[in-house]
């Protein structure tokens, strides 16, 4: 699949694209293709000592290094408090608009067993706008798109009522290494934040750390959960990659929504290969 692709990307906070989907994402625009992440909320709540306004600017800037450094076409914050997200008709029509104007070819989102109440929240807004953003008297001063996109979930690690589907893995071995540099960006999440309320033994010291011990932390935190996915989804990734699959120690997985256009199987799985 050769023709430019455009991938748009919902978390709820601005960290969660990079964490569920940084991978995908590097390699997407290293191709040429276009990717855009939007975070839902302003990430006010997600800290223990910053609050306001300071964190709010502070996360903002950490989303456009981000951007920068995966090469994304935007990394857009909506004005929603953290911790605060609702769905309301305001959200939904907003999102439709982000959708429209974006035109991607799939959106990616949270599942709605996650267990983050933004997060939850967020893939409820994200999935309601699966019709009506082909609807033209919704929101009638934004076109619809030509084409109604794919829907998709990101892998996460919960089980209850049942795992991720991997109806696609991606191979993102090629580009762990910028992955943990895309989460080293947000720095008051995965040194300062993060670290304190999971209660690092160490949580006061991760900032002054050098990158090597930085990044082998990421590596056995969030890490992690990539190399459970490629064992949760090792038969996918050897049936896509062969022997670079049966090898692969690090991937992301996707699973398709019943919601928006439907692709069979095969057909999915290339629109989310670089």
């Amino acid at each position: 699949m050769s023709t430019a692709r455009r991938f748009l990307i919902f978390g709820a906070h601005p960290d969660d694209p990079d964490v569920y989907t940084g991978g995908l994402a590097i390699q997407l625009a290293s191709a040429g293709h276009q990717v855009k992440f939007v975070s839902l909320t302003d990430g006010s709540a997600g800290h223990h000592i910053q609050r306001g306004m300071e964190l709010i600017s502070r996360r903002y800037a950490e989303t456009q290094a981000a951007a920068k450094l995966a090469g994304l076409t935007e990394y857009q914050v909506m004005n929603n408090r953290d911790a605060e997200l609702e769905n309301t008709l305001n959200n939904r029509a907003e999102i439709t608009r982000i959708i429209r104007n974006f035109s991607p070819d799939a959106v990616i989102t949270h599942r709605l067993c996650d267990y983050h109440a933004d997060h939850r929240t967020t893939a409820q807004l994200v999935l309601d706008t699966s019709f009506l953003v082909q609807v033209p008297n919704y929101c009638p001063d934004t076109p619809p798109p030509a084409v109604n996109p794919v829907y998709a979930h990101c892998g996460d690690p919960f089980t209850d009522p049942r795992p991720v589907r991997p109806d696609v893995a991606v191979n993102i071995d090629p580009v762990i290494n910028d992955k943990f540099k895309l989460l080293d960006c947000h720095t008051s999440q995965f040194y300062e934040w993060l670290p304190w309320i999971q209660r690092h033994p160490d949580f006061n010291n991760i900032n002054k750390w050098s990158w090597m011990e930085k990044r082998r932390y990421l590596d056995e935190i969030w890490g992690a959960r990539n190399r459970q996915a490629a064992d949760n989804a090792r038969d996918v990734l050897i049936e896509l990659y062969g022997k670079a699959g049966r090898n692969c120690v690090y991937a992301e997985i996707y699973e398709q929504t019943p919601y928006g256009r439907q692709l069979p199987l095969k057909e999915f799985q290339r629109l989310f290969l670089p």
